[in-house]
């Protein structure tokens, strides 16, 4: 302190003192590991290993019993210590935490809104079909002459009968003729009737065609008279809402529009007089209804009635029963043989 004021030297003691104060607080905080050497720390292992040399020495000690075993393991505490895992604990921050979200008010699920989807109005056919000539024709018909009527025809227009070409006659812008064969209403049902021009940018709207089922007769074929020559046969039918049987011959129209052509023991053939067609009925075979006679019907596999059969004809209207009337059969003439006309000239003396 030599050469120093009286200041200077308080200002010396001070910083001394606060120096000597550091370093105690600084003792007390981190004690000797501050001042003094790295304190050695035991390594330990993640996994403990056994002792390669067992506890217990003794050999001679003989195994716990079954009961000593029970009576260690009910005796024995748990020690269940959570935190005692050796598992590393995993990176997170405690200090964070999940929040659930404030709750969704109610709202009702919305309607779908639906936007109309504007339609596309179809093109107007540049050709138009007004109507048919026929307008209706019956399946199994031979072939016919179809009258297409409309407007704006081209002389390249072509009728398309359910979609084959037709060979057609161009009239007019008006009218179309084309000729339909008759393998095209074999079978009934519609047919589509439009008119275009070969590359088809002309068209027309669609026309149908109804391919009608023929008329067939009502009739069911029982049985027949036959007659020698097959002269004046007669075919017996019945008929719905007719309570007895009727008879018809060749040539005679049932119904107002079927002609009896053929009568045969198997069927009969009906030719439509209004329409090209022929029917044919096979014989319904059905059982007799008792008597000794066969009634109208089969009687069998025989029909009653035909010439050679053997089974005699009921007539409609007679019960079977009744007794039918046989005419005597004549005595053959007895022809007189040679040794006949021996005897007779024999007077006893051999000439």
């Amino acid at each position: 302190f030599e050469g120093k004021s009286t200041t200077e030297r308080n200002k010396i003691i001070a910083a001394a003192l606060l120096g000597l104060v550091a370093l105690v607080a600084l003792y007390l905080a981190f004690g000797r590991s501050f001042f003094g050497g790295s304190t050695p720390t035991a390594k330990t292992s993640p996994t403990p290993r056994p002792s390669v040399t067992p506890r217990n020495t003794d050999t001679n000690r003989p195994p716990p019993t079954a009961g000593e075993q029970d009576f260690v393991y009910q005796t024995t505490p748990v020690d269940y210590r959570p935190g005692s895992s050796y598992a590393p604990d995993p990176g997170r921050n405690i200090f964070a935490f999940y929040e659930p979200p404030p709750p969704t008010p109610y709202s009702p699920t919305p309607t779908p809104i639906i936007t109309p989807v504007p339609m596309t109005p179809a093109p107007t056919p540049h050709i138009l079909i007004a109507s048919l000539n026929p307008q209706a024709i019956y399946a199994g018909s031979p072939g016919f002459r179809m009258d297409v009527n409309g407007d704006k025809f081209t002389a390249d227009s072509r009728i398309y009968f359910n979609q084959s070409e037709m060979p057609t006659i161009f009239v007019n812008e008006q009218k179309l003729v084309a000729d339909v064969p008759a393998n095209f209403i074999q079978q009934e049902g519609a047919r589509q009737i439009i008119v275009q021009t070969p590359d088809g940018k002309l068209y027309s709207n669609q026309m149908m065609l109804n391919v009608q089922a023929p008329p067939r007769p009502g009739f069911q074929y029982i049985g027949m008279i036959g007659r020698k020559r097959y002269n004046n046969d007669t075919a017996y039918f019945t008929e719905g809402g007719r309570p007895t049987p009727f008879g018809a011959r060749l040539n005679d129209v049932l119904g107002g529009r079927f002609r009896l052509v053929d009568i045969s023991s198997v069927e009969v053939v009906f030719e439509d007089i209004n329409l090209p067609f022929k029917h044919r009925i096979p014989l319904t075979k059905t059982p007799t209804t008792g008597g000794s006679g066969t009634g109208i019907g089969t009687g069998g596999s025989a029909p009653f009635g035909n010439p050679g059969s053997g089974v005699p004809a009921g007539i409609p209207g007679i019960p079977s029963g009744v007794p039918r009337y046989v005419p005597p059969q004549p005595q053959p003439k007895r022809t007189p043989s040679k040794d006949d006309d021996v005897d007779d000239n024999d007077d006893g003396d051999g000439d």
